[in-house]
């Protein structure tokens, strides 16, 4: 099924709930004709929570009668999945309103509607400032959609963006409509008890809740037997995961659910995001090394490589302790296990001197792949009520273009690492470089990029990398 991308070009971007995903994707959900009466278009932005929440609206609706839409011209209604996590992204949703609009003065009877991080932090202004959506919902209130589709039906604006400390969604199977029909997303929490200080989302999602650890366990059975071969275990912090049975002889953690899902099927690879570092455990990092299904990939954001700044942004745990994890993590599952961080630039009352340690780190984990930003201050985070957004933004950019550029080095070097060695890569669809050619990811989450031959979507294929572009690995089947 077809999956259409539109990329943005965000230079400042910024952590998405740690960077489950890049925040410059927006994903336009495929077309679905099971011979709905009404049409659904839904757009969605930012992290791969807001992708995996758009599969379960699309779920939702679709016992209410609703096919999806590829064409916004064509629906009914027409849901933006929205993220929060700076005011660049929120600029380009409220854009992206204005343009829909157009669309709706031509089909007067389309519904509009705003769900996700936007809509519980901006329902107001979309309802009564600016009046340009019909509907807002937050992201716990998604079983509510039907009963405010209905009462816009009737003439009326529809809100509900209330939090919640038990939805979890764990009874709703979701419409595979973001997925290649290889890779799937799973939900095993929500929300985000971390106040770091920067972040909106513990105000935009709410507290932490796990999901039932069997309902995680039979949606990864189910989408082996429907032909899928990879899975990504979706948290804020995936290793605060902790469910507990209601007559408590049964507590899973993190590290137990991963081998869990790992046992379903050897053929099922299992990646995850995102891990806090000062919850990432050595039980967590063996379970990794005894399955070689659970991909050698972590993304631990560091954020900062000062102790100082970090203690600011209230990460609690310091530059050490950090770099404690980083050794963990290379004695355990060795130098070919790959991490990714998110980095900071021009945080509040950064000085010269701690961005060089921040350059420093970089240095000392040598990371695979960095998802960097500079500091958006966002209205009603800790920082923003309790420390002053003090550094210029020409300054702000180029510290952030120095981290860049010497992540691109240790990222070019690991990469460089790489070659002259097999890989198993689970092969994604044909690669954008040529229709010959075929691309997939290894265990370390590189893209491989070799020779279509007679490989299909979905073969494990043993790959020899023979080059490196710095960005992906090139190769020859073996």
């Amino acid at each position: 099924m077809s999956q259409p991308l539109i990329t943005l070009d965000f230079l400042d971007k910024a952590p998405a709930a740690e960077a489950l995903a890049l925040p410059t994707d927006v994903r336009v959900s495929a077309a679905t004709r099971t011979g709905g009466a009404r049409k659904l278009y839904i757009e969605s932005y930012g992290c791969q929570m807001n992708f995996s929440d758009s599969e379960i609206v699309s779920s939702i609706l679709a016992d209410e009668g609703f096919d999806t839409t590829e064409d916004v011209a064509t629906a009914d209604l027409v849901l933006l999945n929205t993220c929060s996590i700076r005011e660049k992204a929120e600029q380009t949703v409220r854009m992206r309103l204005k343009q829909i609009n157009s669309h709706k003065k031509r089909k007067p009877g389309m519904l509009v509607g705003v769900l996700g991080c936007m809509a519980e932090r901006l329902k107001s202004k979309f309802l009564e400032e600016e009046k340009i959506v019909d509907l807002v919902v937050g992201p716990d209130a998604y079983r509510d959609l039907p009963q405010l589709i209905s009462q816009v039906d009737g003439g009326q604006k529809a809100v509900n963006v209330l939090l919640s400390r038990e939805e979890t969604y764990a009874d709703i199977t979701p419409v595979r409509l973001n997925s290649n029909g290889i890779t799937a997303f799973i939900s095993i929490m929500r929300g985000c008890d971390n106040m770091c200080s920067f972040c909106v989302v513990p105000f935009t999602r709410g507290r932490e809740r796990s999901r039932d650890a069997h309902s995680i366990v039979q949606e990864a059975r189910d989408l082996v037997a429907a032909g899928y071969k990879e899975v990504t275990l979706l948290g804020q912090n995936v290793d605060s995961y902790k469910w507990a049975s209601e007559d408590g002889t049964e507590r899973v953690n993190f590290a137990q659910l991963l081998e869990r899902v790992a046992l379903v099927s050897p053929a099922l690879r299992v990646r995850f995001s995102t891990s806090h570092p000062k919850d990432i455990t050595d039980e967590v990092l063996h379970t990794m090394a005894r399955h070689d299904n659970i991909c050698k990939y972590i993304h631990l954001p560091a954020q900062s490589g000062n102790s100082r700044v970090l203690e600011l942004m209230n990460r609690t745990y310091d530059r050490p302790w950090y770099e404690e994890r980083v050794r963990a993590i290379r004695r355990i599952l060795g130098e070919n296990c790959a991490i990714s961080t998110d980095m900071i630039a021009g945080f509040c009352s950064e000085t010269e001197e701690e961005h060089q340690d921040s350059l420093s780190l970089l240095d000392f984990a040598q990371y695979d792949m960095g998802y960097n930003f500079f500091y958006s201050e966002r209205p009603g985070t800790l920082a923003a009520r309790k420390l002053e957004d003090d550094i210029p933004l020409e300054t702000k950019k180029r510290r952030l273009q120095e981290i860049i550029d010497r992540q691109q080095l240790h990222a070019r070097a690991r990469y460089a690492r790489m070659v002259g060695k097999v890989h198993q890569v689970l092969v994604e669809g044909p690669s954008k470089r040529s229709a010959d050619h075929l691309s997939g990811r290894n265990s370390q989450n590189q893209v491989v990029i070799f020779p279509k031959q007679n490989f299909q979507k979905g073969d494990y294929v043993q790959v020899l990398a023979t080059s490196t572009t710095g960005a992906a690995l090139l190769g020859e089947a073996v």
